[in-house]
């Protein structure tokens, strides 16, 4: 596995490929790797002749500052773990080399996605994804990129920004890799105390009765029973909000045209975990 530290290297390794016909598929990552990414880079192979990762913190999209300098640095086992996953090649490249000109986010017009759920709670955070992954693009120019359906609003986004911008790569969904217990498997999860753990199912078994609540009860009244769940727990519950999949817009009441997801966030301390779900 090549690892590419300048944008230099990367450039002539992709017109390499490029030049050799090869089809590319990239998934970039912050890192502190798991089994999820690594299911980004299997869907990626079944598609793709020649499979390129990232890694890099993007400072841009972090609004809490301890939680950049907190957000977990584990460079050689992510290496590993990439190489294990058959990755060809990996860029890990130094703030200067994506910020040439400072740590500034570009302006984007997500159609009003952005300022939906995650929007409201995280100012300027999806013009942070939507600067550095659109300068990824640029450099690495995937045929085929690969995101998880965790971050269902930041995928979303990013198909927007493709979109918008004419870039030519087709944005894949990846589905949510869980634990056995059923929690998303997140980077923030090496983070949570052994009790905060054990409780963390709490997030996923509500998503799960909520989808089951979906097929009888109103949008309010299943939010009104979600509210009382974490009113009894060692969770703080952030948000909940049942949404339609293609506006990201909440939903008070449902349309049977229309396909629907919920979408929790909850912290265990200053431990933030985010989630969604299918509902139908």
């Amino acid at each position: 596995m090549k690892v590419l530290k300048s944008k230099k290297t990367l450039i002539d390794y992709v017109e390499r490929q490029r030049e050799m016909g090869k089809k590319i598929g990239f998934a970039p990552t912050m890192g502190a790797l798991h089994e999820g990414h690594l299911s980004l880079y299997k869907a990626a192979k079944k598609e793709n002749d020649e499979v390129i990762s990232s890694i890099f913190v993007n400072p841009t999209q972090f609004n809490n500052p301890d939680d950049f300098q907190k957000y977990p640095k584990t460079l050689e086992k992510d290496l590993e773990l990439l190489e294990k996953a058959g990755v060809d090649a990996v860029y890990v490249p130094n703030i200067e080399e994506m910020y040439p000109d400072g740590l500034n986010s570009k302006k984007y017009d997500f159609d009003d996605l952005e300022n939906e759920m995650e929007g409201k709670y995280r100012p300027g955070h999806f013009d942070g994804v939507g600067t550095i992954v659109e300068e990824l693009f640029r450099q690495v120019q995937p045929h085929n990129a690969y995101f998880g359906e965790k971050d269902y609003q930041q995928l979303a986004i990013i198909k927007k920004m493709v979109e918008k911008s004419k870039l030519p790569v087709k944005i894949h969904g990846v589905p949510t890799l869980r634990e056995e217990d059923g929690l998303a498997m997140s980077s923030r999860n090496v983070r949570l105390t052994e009790t905060q753990r054990k409780e963390a199912t709490i997030i996923y078994e509500t998503l799960v009765k909520a989808k089951e609540w979906f097929k009888v009860l109103s949008v309010e009244e299943i939010k009104l029973r979600v509210l009382e769940i974490f009113r009894n727990s060692n969770f703080e519950l952030e948000y909940f909000v049942i949404a339609n999949e293609e506006t990201l817009k909440e939903a008070s009441a449902i349309d049977e045209d229309k396909e629907y997801r919920a979408f929790i966030v909850a912290y265990a301390d200053d431990v933030r975990l985010i989630d969604n779900m299918h509902l139908g």
